[in-house]
């Protein structure tokens, strides 16, 4: 997943200060696309309220009508409070940054707010694949527009975070000619210091192999695996009589 192909779209926002404060909230999440829908002016309120985020609303989008906002956007993910009885799946937050980092990167997505106090209408939530609810409190489920912004903001920035974490952490398995070299010094190691002759090593081989296939070794693991080898095998007499 990457933050590049996230937009935020916001439809109708009447109040110049409400933008500011949405540019506000993708900057601190690492976000950069912002995006108007036939909405107000941007003017010094929306700048003052941008702070240091000046940089996101000067490059935000303008657009006349939602279907040109939307060309080019592989999902499009509808933030309301309403339910609605029938239609796309509805989902939290997390559960929407979840299926989107499962898009992978290259998939432009559309997260789109409604205006402040009516939010999307039916026409606009039926572009969207999905439905998005904040979970808040029932009791006072109140929420601004940059709030709301915010909140699904750091949802992707985590699933971001975590997608890179995953990528740093998988390395490849161990080619098999790595694999297959590893055998052979452990077959050697185990013939000279008198663990199991060549002739005698035919079922413990198998035995090994087997436990190193259901670990798939990644290639630094046999390289740690090969220098234990090596620092035994330097402890050896030379002609392995121990």
């Amino acid at each position: 997943m990457s933050l590049a192909d996230i937009h935020v779209l916001l439809v109708g926002t009447t109040h110049p200060g409400n933008v500011g404060s949405a540019a506000r909230a993708l900057k601190t999440m690492g976000l950069e696309h912002l995006h108007l829908v036939d909405g107000c002016a941007v003017d010094e309120q929306a700048y003052a309220t941008a702070g240091s985020a000046d940089d996101v609303l000067a490059a935000m989008r303008r657009h006349v009508a939602l279907g040109d906002a939307l060309a080019g956007m592989a999902r499009v993910y509808g933030v309301t409070a309403r339910e609605r009885r029938y239609g796309v799946p509805a989902l939290t937050p997390r559960e929407a940054a979840a299926e989107i980092a499962a898009l992978g990167v290259g998939s432009p997505v559309a997260l789109l707010f409604g205006r402040e106090h009516s939010g999307l209408t039916n026409d606009e939530t039926g572009h969207c694949h999905r439905l998005v609810h904040i979970p808040a409190n029932p009791a006072y489920s109140s929420l601004n527009l940059a709030a709301a912004v915010q909140v699904l903001c750091y949802e992707m920035r985590v699933a971001a975070m975590a997608d890179a974490t995953l990528a740093e952490a998988a390395e490849a398995p161990a080619p098999a000619e790595h694999v297959a070299g590893f055998y052979e010094h452990l077959s050697r190691v185990m013939a000279r210091s008198g663990y199991a002759a060549p002739e005698d090593q035919r079922h413990l081989m198998q035995r090994l192999r087997r436990l190193f296939n259901r670990s798939v070794p990644e290639r630094a693991e046999i390289n740690i695996l090969r220098g234990i080898l090596a620092a035994v095998e330097r402890r050896l007499p030379p002609d392995g009589s121990g």
